[in-house]
């Protein structure tokens, strides 16, 4: 009989750092972001709408994060595969929260499992995708 131990889960105090770390490396580019973190279920974890983003920021970053907790990838390595002929161009979304398949959110992994996902929103898509992955780094 083989036993595994579960990896940590994602706590509130790692999701204010995630948080934390998303906006200083947005800062750093002079780009104002919304961020949402995820536990391993869906649920929110924490969040920060920042006014002086694009409206809809909010919404795409909890949008982000779902997404890259749903298919435990990193959106950017997704966008392809909603193009016709891509692997998830038939994907439905009917689900509760539907996906978005733009670059900006990243699973969060300890011990190789998946523990939750942030989502950046406010920036272009590839700078959201690099202060997520800051912010996840910035956990290990």
């Amino acid at each position: 009989m083989t036993t595994t131990t579960a990896a940590a889960p994602l706590t509130t105090a790692d999701a204010v750092a995630l948080v934390a770390a998303a906006v200083e490396a947005a800062e750093k580019a002079g780009v104002t972001v919304s961020v949402t973190v995820l536990d391993a279920g869906g649920h929110l974890l924490a969040f920060r709408r920042d006014d002086r983003a694009v409206l809809i920021s909010g919404e795409t970053s909890t949008r982000k994060a779902y997404t890259a907790l749903q298919l435990n990838t990193p959106t950017a390595d997704l966008v392809d595969a909603v193009q016709p002929g891509g692997l998830f161009h038939t994907l439905p979304t009917a689900l509760d929260r539907p996906l978005l398949f733009i670059a900006g959110g990243v699973p969060v992994r300890r011990d190789g499992r998946l523990i939750g996902a942030v989502g950046v929103g406010g920036g272009a898509p590839e700078q959201d995708h690099g202060f997520a992955t800051a912010a996840v780094e910035s956990l290990a």
